[in-house]
């Protein structure tokens, strides 16, 4: 099944007979006023008590909400991205949302359109580059839509939320667990309109070891700078202080430096061994700042962004030191 769904990242990878798994999808929405932010997060959870899912985080509020549905109201399709949950269905061009239950409401379609595809190829399938073919890391990583806008409106705990003309982007995980730890980012409410950025940088274990790999990608006026491990990019500067993250990353020509500051986090339920048990912190409400030069000192771009998700979980001092060695 591996091998048939290798180049395509963005479909369902799994198979409901295994053990010890998970699979999910993340669905990030802001409004065009930027005054709303909500993702919608569907997957499956293959280990102890088996079942499907969708995980909710409003990021004006921090609240947060995990619904259980039984794993016979998953279904996927392995030629495309169209997953269902109960009523609800999730594809690169629409989510159609009708959930009641847990004092949990929320019901409504949005539209996706000008979705920016990650640009794969015969020896990078997906955002992970040669990674991909890579057998039994403990958890994979793909990038569904680097950009795109938004139409339609929902209702969620008695509001009604209008999304049209908002920006949005989907990415997903999949394998056994989410590493020790990690930082990820991501933002697309630049004040240039179509700009992205996504950075992961996380702990990942490898045959009774471990080293620190990195993802990240700029897109800019539909170009994408690359800063990952694979392709011999660098850390220059990683830091933390009182939730004010810096990092520099350098490839062979450009450099990008990145400022986050974390703000109002919800709490969310991640995989370990496929149990959905671990509770990490995320804010998508967060403030950063970008500037990509080239390595001359050129400046190509700077720009600010709200309404950025930004996730800094596990050991932070462990994480920075190795990264930064």
């Amino acid at each position: 099944m591996r091998l048939r769904t290798l180049y395509r990242p963005e479909v369902f990878q799994g198979d409901l007979n295994g053990s010890k798994y998970f699979e999910g999808w993340y669905f990030k929405h802001v409004s065009a006023g930027q005054d709303q932010v909500i993702a919608v997060i569907p997957g499956i959870s293959l280990a102890g008590k088996k079942h499907s899912f969708i995980q909710i985080i409003d990021g004006t509020s921090g609240l947060t909400r995990y619904l259980e549905f039984p794993l016979s109201d998953f279904s996927a399709t392995r030629d495309k991205l169209d997953i269902s949950i109960g009523k609800n269905r999730f594809s690169p061009d629409s989510i159609e949302l009708d959930i009641n239950q847990d004092e949990t409401i929320l019901k409504g379609s949005l539209r996706y359109s000008g979705r920016v595809q990650w640009p794969g190829s015969l020896i990078a399938p997906g955002i992970m580059g040669w990674y991909s073919f890579v057998p039994r890391m403990e958890c994979y990583h793909g990038v569904v839509s680097l950009d795109h806008s938004i139409e339609g409106i929902i209702d969620f705990q008695g509001r009604t939320i209008d999304f049209n003309q908002g920006r949005g982007y989907i990415e997903k995980d999949w394998g056994t667990s989410m590493p020790e730890s990690w930082i990820w980012l991501h933002a697309n409410t630049f004040e240039t309109q179509g700009t992205s950025v996504m950075v992961s940088v996380a702990k990942i274990p490898w045959q009774g070891r471990f080293f620190i790999g990195f993802l990240c990608f700029v897109l800019i006026n539909g170009r994408i700078y690359k800063f990952m491990t694979y392709n011999n990019s660098r850390i220059r500067k990683l830091s933390l202080k009182e939730e004010q993250l810096e990092l520099v990353l350098e490839n062979r020509n450009h450099t990008l430096r990145i400022e986050g500051r974390q703000k109002k986090a919800g709490s969310l339920k991640a995989p370990v061994h496929g149990l959905m048990e671990r509770h990490i912190k995320e804010s998508i409400d967060s403030d950063i700042f970008i500037s990509l030069q080239t390595t001359s000192g050129e400046i190509l771009y700077e720009g600010n962004a709200r309404k950025a998700g930004l996730e800094l979980v596990g050991n932070m001092d462990e994480l920075i030191n190795f990264a930064t060695k």
